[in-house]
């Protein structure tokens, strides 16, 4: 079986819950069709950079999975057949880094510098 990476993004009218049942609904496709998911990772609603289909921003999700080809193309099929699901990604990939995607690195790394900066300080009214 080969090592694969999807990314893709939903409607933003979804919510977290509704966008995080899409992941487990693909990853359920992906098993039944013979592969397993390796990972999973819900990023959250992004802005994007232009508008798709008359959005804005997107629920992003994130799956690594280790699955047949067949497998892989009727989790695509489906994927594009489902009215939530805007953008589909998959790559081939020699193998699965370890540890959390760069995404959530970066988020990680991004709140703990806000923590270390300390509470802002009060605005005054002769700025601006």
């Amino acid at each position: 079986m080969s090592l694969y990476e999807h990314v893709f993004i939903a409607r933003q009218d979804l919510s977290n819950a509704q966008a995080e049942g899409l992941i487990e609904h693909f990853g359920q496709v992906l098993k039944d069709n013979g592969g397993s998911v390796v990972g999973q990772e819900y990023w959250g609603l992004k802005t994007m950079a232009y508008k798709i289909n008359k959005n804005r921003k997107g629920h992003y999700a994130f799956l690594r999975s280790d699955a047949p080809a067949p497998a892989v193309q009727e989790m695509e099929r489906l994927m594009r057949l489902h009215e939530d699901v805007m953008r589909v990604l998959t790559v081939k990939v020699e193998k699965h880094e370890d540890g959390p995607s760069a995404v959530v690195q970066a988020r990680s790394q991004r709140d703990e510098r806000d923590r270390d900066r300390g509470p802002r300080r009060p605005r005054r009214e002769d700025e601006n």
